[in-house]
């Protein structure tokens, strides 16, 4: 059920992949990289609305914010079905994002309730393992239904969606925030609860680790749609290398949760950022030189966008474990400013990216190498 509840943004995103080049035609034919947008200002809502999320949860519990977001979710959804411009179509995609940060934002602090330090993370690890394994049928459940229907099909479907994870979460969970232990929604008790966060070394260190890791990784999905289709001409069959990439990362949250207990949250975070510089540092010096031939540069891409999943796998749930590891007393104020900052800011990264679209995949190689470098070396003065 949590990993269902992480799941609504992943497949918000990962479901509008195949829909962007119809949406490009009928919305923004004279500029398609535009139609990129839809992503980033999913993602932008996502991050304005962790700030909100967090504390009313704080203060009217976990369950009742979830859905109350899920609400905001489908009303958003429905105004887009009607989008006759690509301008309304990113508003509501945003507000769309605002009401998806209930459940992502709440859920981590509902799984912060539970658990703890390294059980945290591993728990956190299998809940990833859904959301990363998502992208796998998104894609081709978009595809599959634009070929029924048309782009306006992928929002029915976000309704669906929706509706299931909310009626899921009142059914089968308990609240987790019992009432003695909720934070009035003051003013003075959200400014104490937000210094706390915000003065705490360890937690601004792993959300700025964060960002990086959600900016590179957002950064491959803006693009994706065009370097499959454009760059390596798979775009007729782009739903299907999705899913295989998918699944293959997918194996980065398993091995995580398999040895995070024995080697700690930091060694293994550390040295996926480690292999992700490398990987990307190798890929970009063939690129440039020209030293690939033509029949190896899209399994080099392949190889190289597979492994930048494999690290949000790895990384993303021990370093939220590390983030809240001292504030299950706010965390719901502390999983809305972790996310906010690292989700807003990976905009900053991503949008860019995706814009300097050049025919290849220089752009985001090029930025994925300069955020994995930079963790790698924060990494260093991280607490395990």
């Amino acid at each position: 059920m949590l990993a269902f509840l992480f799941a609504t943004i992943a497949f918000s995103i990962d479901a509008m992949l195949p829909a962007l080049p119809d949406i490009a035609a009928d919305l923004t034919p004279d500029n398609v990289n535009r139609a990129q947008l839809i992503l980033t200002s999913f993602v932008a809502g996502m991050g304005l609305g962790t700030l909100f999320a967090g504390p009313i949860s704080d203060a009217f519990g976990r369950k009742r914010t979830i859905t109350v977001g899920f609400g905001i979710y489908i009303a958003a959804t429905i105004a887009a079905l009607y989008a006759d411009s690509l301008e309304f179509l990113l508003i509501a995609r945003f507000v769309q994002g605002l009401g998806a940060a209930g459940p992502r934002i709440v859920g981590l602090a509902l799984v912060r309730d539970l658990y703890e330090g390294r059980e945290m993370a591993r728990i956190t690890s299998f809940v990833m393992m859904i959301f990363i394994m998502i992208p796998a049928v998104a894609p081709t459940l978009g595809a599959g239904i634009i070929a029924i229907s048309s782009w306006h099909g992928v929002f029915l479907a976000f309704i669906a969606f929706a509706v299931v994870g909310a009626l899921w979460l009142n059914i089968r969970q308990v609240e987790t925030l019992p009432r003695d232990k909720r934070r009035p929604l003051r003013l003075t008790t959200l400014y104490s609860s937000a210094r706390e966060v915000l003065s705490d070394r360890q937690v601004m260190l792993a959300t700025l680790i964060l960002t990086l890791g959600f900016g590179q990784m957002f950064g491959l999905l803006s693009s994706a749609q065009q370097l499959f289709g454009e760059t390596y001409g798979k775009g007729e069959n782009f739903h299907l290398w999705f899913a295989a990439m998918a699944l293959l990362s997918g194996s980065g949250t398993i091995l995580n949760a398999t040895f995070v207990i024995r080697f700690g949250m930091r060694r293994i975070a550390k040295w996926a950022y480690v292999m992700q510089t490398i990987v990307s540092g190798v890929i970009l010096a063939a690129l440039l030189s020209d030293l690939l031939p033509q029949a190896l540069r899209f399994p080099a891409f392949f190889f190289w966008a597979t492994s930048v999943f494999f690290m949000a796998g790895v990384t993303f749930g021990n370093l939220n474990a590390l983030a809240l590891q001292r504030m299950g007393h706010i965390a719901g104020m502390a999983a809305s400013i972790i996310a906010a900052i690292s989700t807003l800011a990976a905009v900053l990264i991503a949008a860019p990216v995706g814009l300097l679209y050049n025919g290849t995949a220089i752009p985001a190689i090029t930025a994925t190498l300069l955020c994995s470098g930079l963790a790698w070396y924060l990494m260093r003065n991280l607490d395990d």
